[in-house]
């Protein structure tokens, strides 16, 4: 090998090493999204995850593989933010409702005030409602707490216009899942419990149906709450299939008040990774 060839090999492999210490260091220090954080949980420990427990979930599959003797119970809960929608919603209630699958719906306070009806039916079918705020604003991290309570209350109230769920004033969902410390303790203060998610098979985007299942497959976890959205059709064709992967697995489909009183906040928190 020439000095030429090799002066290019030995640049190919720096490249591709410190790319990869670039994707490792980007990993280990990427923001901590906690699935749910109670109200009277300390949102600083969770939110600041010490260094050695995260270099512990990337280096081990992010968690250990399930075990049946290991009493974490294979509930799945599907959440749908935003909406809802004229098109769509009444689409993905059909099928939630042929499927016989409960969900928990984040709806945007100014867009159920545009389709009370179809709001009203969410309840009607048997679905939870908790309160994504009043007007859905992208840089929800960036509010100062005054605002953030504006949000909150205004949302509820838009919501309790319709409905009477309880998981209104008690369970939220920030816009894009953006928060800081001080929107989580906000929320808290509030009254809230902030349920994030233990997958994001990334339904926000345009994936396709078979994308969006072979994702759920291989990040299923035990318990699991999923982030999804109403107004895709996408999601809506891959229901049936997810289901049934789900249900051949072993899975109980509950909503996310349902798996809070149901499985201890340190199974959600620290799931079993399980193979659907």
């Amino acid at each position: 090998m020439n000095r030429g060839v090799r002066g290019a090999a030995l640049a190919l492999a720096l490249v591709i090493l410190a790319y990869g210490g670039y994707r490792f260091v980007h990993r280990v220090t990427a923001p901590v999204i906690p699935a749910v954080v109670l109200r009277g949980a300390d949102a600083t420990t969770l939110v600041s995850q010490s260094l050695g427990a995260r270099l512990d979930r990337l280096l081990h599959d992010r968690y250990p593989p399930v075990d049946a003797r290991n009493g974490n119970p294979r509930l799945v809960a599907l959440t749908f933010d935003d909406g809802p929608y004229p098109v769509e919603t009444p689409l993905l209630l059909d099928e939630l409702g042929d499927l016989h699958v409960p969900a928990t719906f984040f709806l945007i306070g100014d867009d159920a005030m545009l389709y009370p009806e179809l709001t009203r039916r969410i309840e009607r079918d048997g679905d939870e409602i908790a309160n994504h705020t009043l007007t859905h604003p992208a840089a929800f991290d960036a509010l100062v707490p005054s605002q953030v309570d504006r949000e909150l209350a205004g949302g509820a109230a838009m919501l309790e216009r319709y409905v009477r769920d309880p998981a209104i004033r008690t369970m939220m969902r920030p816009p894009h899942g953006r928060f800081t410390l001080r929107t989580l303790k906000t929320a808290q203060r509030d009254g809230y419990d902030v349920i994030l998610w233990n997958d994001d098979p990334g339904d926000w985007r345009s994936v396709s149906p078979r994308r969006l299942l072979d994702h759920m497959e291989a990040n299923a976890t035990a318990p699991e709450i999923v982030l999804l959205h109403s107004g895709r059709l996408s999601t809506i064709e891959a229901l049936p299939e997810m289901v049934a992967r789900f249900r051949a697995a072993g899975y109980t489909f509950v909503t996310v008040g349902d798996l809070l009183r149901r499985v201890p906040v340190a199974q959600i928190l620290h799931p079993a990774k399980l193979r659907v």
